[in-house]
């Protein structure tokens, strides 16, 4: 069963570990240089309020001769989907298109088994592509993350564990649509389709609630900029505004009438507002519960693969030709 298995997928498998081996390769060669510019290691300047001049300086350079790398790797989220798509809609697609499944189903193995095998392996090479890539990826992004955090979009999705869970989605999508369409093509489409449906709704909606935001609320500041406390930088910033003595916050319209006030009576701004009673307040979701999100997040998208999973079984199982 192994042994056929890998004759019937091998072109998807080796294609797939090529390319992953080629991006691999390339993010470890850049990744190498990117983590030489802080000699202490990026993890020394992770979380400091105040960067000392060396980081400041390995932060500079790190925009400037790697900002453009990054801004491509935020396109690398559709690399989970791409492999459980591209893995997972010939799984039952190909052999309803070729009419095999009329000899695979006849033969001693029971057509159980044989579906058990068949998602057990393609899974696991699922999660064993994307799981190495996502190491390699999380790896490059360490001195990203120092400055950045990791909540921001383009980490967040690229990095722990989601990216199996999205991988295994996909899979699991592109499976059903397979039984369903009996063409591999159109699964794959309906898999990539399905998962920028899911994954843009739940960034959106459903991410940010997964737990209660903070809210910080301070004076504002008479001398400074008036940012310094609540968000840091590596948390994730729901929302920041200002609101007046009694907690009411203020639409931009108003805060801009504030600026002209306080223009028009040659009045400093920070304390034309402090006089006033404006507060500043920001709402986040601290660093801390990145791991918290990151669960929840691969949790919500392995249970609805589970649910594919088990109706890819039903139909299997009742004979769907």
């Amino acid at each position: 069963m192994t042994w056929l298995i890998w004759r019937q997928h091998r072109t998807e498998v080796c294609v797939l570990g090529l390319l992953v081996g080629i991006f691999g390769v390339g993010l470890l060669v850049l990744g190498t240089q990117a983590h030489d510019l802080f000699p202490g290691g990026p993890a020394r300047c992770a979380g400091q309020a105040g960067p000392d001049g060396t980081c400041t300086a390995s932060f500079r350079r790190l925009d400037e001769e790697y900002g453009n790398v990054e801004n491509l790797l935020a396109a690398f989220y559709l690399v989970p989907v791409v492999i459980g798509a591209f893995l997972g809609a010939p799984l039952l697609a190909r052999e309803l298109e070729d009419g095999t499944w009329q000899l695979a189903w006849t033969q001693a193995v029971p057509r159980m088994r044989w579906l058990a095998a068949k998602l057990a392996a393609l899974a696991g090479v699922t999660v064993a592509l994307t799981g190495t890539f996502t190491v390699v990826l999380t790896w490059f992004r360490q001195p990203f993350d120092a400055w950045e955090g990791r909540f921001q979009y383009d980490a967040f999705d690229l990095e722990g564990v989601v990216p199996v869970a999205y991988a295994l989605f996909a899979f699991a999508v592109a499976t059903t649509a397979g039984a369903v369409l009996r063409r591999s093509l159109p699964a794959f489409g309906v898999a990539f389709g399905a998962f920028l449906a899911a994954r843009m709704s739940v960034a959106l909606l459903a991410r940010p609630a997964y737990a209660t935001p903070i809210t910080a609320v301070r004076p504002i500041p008479v001398g400074g900029a008036g940012h310094g406390s609540g968000p840091g930088v590596a948390d994730w910033t729901i929302e920041h505004g200002y609101a007046d003595a009694t907690g009411r916050r203020l639409g931009s319209t108003e805060y801009h009438e504030l600026q002209d006030a306080a223009d028009r009576a040659g009045t400093n701004l920070n304390q034309f507002l402090h006089a006033r009673g404006v507060q500043e307040f920001g709402v986040y979701h601290p660093a801390g519960r990145f791991w918290t999100f990151q669960l929840i997040e691969a949790a919500l998208f392995v249970a609805v693969a589970a649910v594919l999973t088990g109706v890819v079984v039903w139909r299997v199982r009742r004979r769907m030709i």
